[in-house]
């Protein structure tokens, strides 16, 4: 299902409704400009989501991203047991509801 080729139908998609992938690609540009987070923090932020998410697009973008911006195979590996830690977080968390 998911083949990096995919977006490369991006354009088709947006033929069918620019005015939404316009919409998306601004708040997107705005969301990873650099600002009070770094840019390459923000694409480490993105790693960990995709890997959260289990998103193999916005994983391999954003390693890509990341790694122009100056990130390395350690920030790479904090940043996936980071998002391992919250993944499972979340499962013993939502466990508590089992309990009366």
């Amino acid at each position: 299902m998911q083949h990096m080729d995919n977006l490369k139908k991006l354009p088709t998609l947006a033929k069918g409704n620019p005015a939404g992938m316009n919409g998306f690609q601004a708040y997107t540009d705005a969301a990873f400009a650099e600002g009070a987070i770094p840019k390459k923090y923000k694409e480490l932020i993105a790693i960990a989501v995709g890997l959260t998410t289990q998103c193999g697009y916005c994983i391999e973008v954003h390693k890509k991203a990341a790694r122009e911006a100056g990130a390395t195979d350690e920030e790479f590996a904090e940043a996936t047991h980071l998002a391992g830690a919250l993944r499972a977080g979340g499962a013993v968390t939502h466990g508590t509801h089992l309990f009366d």
